[in-house]
């Protein structure tokens, strides 16, 4: 397995930690951060990148290689996913790994940002060379991760499963049980109620907010969604049980399905389950095949990219019609595409707030792991609710005094509070 620096399915030029830069570099324009303040937080502070064998089923022993960028620990150990991909680069999990630290402190948690990976297709591992995967990267990242130093995640085709046996290989090098080692495991593995839609649900209520500041009602609101993961998937069951509001399209990477009068989310969820694909969908109330690109181009209310970064670009920017994008997926506008729907009107709830529903979650979890004391699915929900809130009327309320886009509004935020504590640190 050879190290990417580029994935093959990123657009022609697409570099996605030189846009975490640019973002960046314009909030310290802004805000005229010291120029010494501005080159620590360019960069991540540590980097691993680890080479390991591991069994296959038949005997063959192959090599894979891992890794683990942290980008800044100021505010606290790092937290961020782990993900297991074949297109797996450092230059996704640089700016995965910035924008995690970006989104802890927009949520204002006490933690850094990181991220993680091991180049691998999962999908043509059986579950046994998966867990030998899993335990093996750990083994080889174990000096550089703890509850105290460094906290994994799920990340892209990676699992609760997979997290519990993270935990368990940890705890058994160390030699005793660390079940905060990483968060999203199994609820009964320590795992926290709530997790598996935190990061859709977390979403929606920046969506149910960003509504009400705009006088949008909800109820006779239309949804298009791009990507049906499980982000995605999630996304389409709670906006129409939490928000109420009809989602008309869904797409994967293999195709969509428009449906005018609404789409249900339990009758396409199982034509994924049972097809692998939300294509070719119909439940004979008129709906019709498309493509993502014309999924983007529906007029909607409210778009969410729900899958791979810079998804909106320059080129089908003109096409958005949706008066808000809420940014579930990671990095899917790109900084020109960002100016252009702000130009034209467009409300953008930022990746690093809209999906942080997750990583609060995740802080829960460590909370409850540190104390030996768990809560109810519901007592999950109201402070995930409150946390939400409050961040999202802090970045409104920011890009509303400076006249600034959502994106620029929450970056003032966040790289303050992470600038505030380097310096009070003594590191600049």
């Amino acid at each position: 397995m050879t190290m990417n620096t580029n994935s093959p399915h990123s657009p022609e030029g697409f570099n996605a930690f030189a846009i975490a830069q640019r973002q960046l570099d314009l909030a310290a324009e802004v805000m005229e951060l010291d120029p010494k303040m501005h080159e620590l937080l360019r960069w991540p502070l540590r980097e691993h990148h680890v080479r390991f064998p591991v069994r296959m089923d038949d005997g063959e022993l192959l090599m894979f290689e891992g890794f683990r960028v942290q980008y800044n620990d100021a505010r606290g150990p790092t937290k961020g996913g782990i993900r297991f991909h074949p297109d797996a680069t450092f230059d996704t999990v640089r700016a995965l790994a910035a924008w995690m630290t970006w989104k802890c402190a927009l949520l204002d948690l006490p933690l850094g940002g990181a991220k993680g990976g091991v180049i691998c297709n999962p999908k043509s591992l059986s579950p046994t060379e998966l867990e030998r995967l899993s335990r093996e990267y750990v083994r080889a990242m174990h000096d550089y991760i703890g509850p105290d130093l460094d906290i994994g995640a799920p990340g892209l085709y990676t699992s609760p499963q997979v997290m519990g046996w993270m935990m368990d290989e940890y705890s058994r090098t160390v030699g005793r049980h660390v079940p905060g080692v990483v968060t999203g495991k199994p609820v009964p593995l320590g795992g926290s109620q709530g997790h598996l839609d935190s990061g859709a649900r977390g979403g929606m209520i920046c969506v149910r907010e960003a509504a009400e500041v705009l006088g949008i009602d909800l109820c006779d609101a239309s949804i298009a969604i791009q990507g049906y993961g499980n982000a995605g998937r999630n996304a389409h069951r709670l906006a129409v049980e939490m928000l109420g509001a009809r989602v008309v399209a869904v797409s994967d990477s293999m195709g969509g399905v428009h449906c005018p009068a609404g789409l249900d989310p339990d009758a396409v969820s199982t034509h994924k389950r049972s097809e692998g694909t939300v294509a070719a969908f119909d439940d004979g109330s008129g709906c019709r095949s498309i493509s993502n690109e014309e999924l983007l181009a529906l007029d909607v209310d409210i778009l969410i990219p729900a899958a791979l970064e810079a998804t909106i670009r320059s080129h089908n920017v003109a096409n958005v019609r949706a008066q808000i994008v809420a940014e579930l997926a990671d990095g899917p506008t790109t900084p020109d595409a960002d100016d252009a729907l702000y130009a034209r009107g467009a409300y953008v709830i930022p990746d690093f707030l809209c999906n942080a529903g997750s990583v609060t979650v995740s802080y829960f979890e460590q909370v409850q792991n540190a104390y030996g004391f768990y809560w109810d699915r519901e007592r999950v929900y109201q402070r995930l609710d409150e946390r939400m809130a409050s961040a999202f009327h802090d970045m409104h309320d920011t890009a509303q005094h400076y006249r600034i886009h959502n994106r620029l509004a929450a970056y003032l935020i966040a790289v303050a509070r992470v600038a505030e504590v380097c310096k009070l640190r003594g590191w600049v």
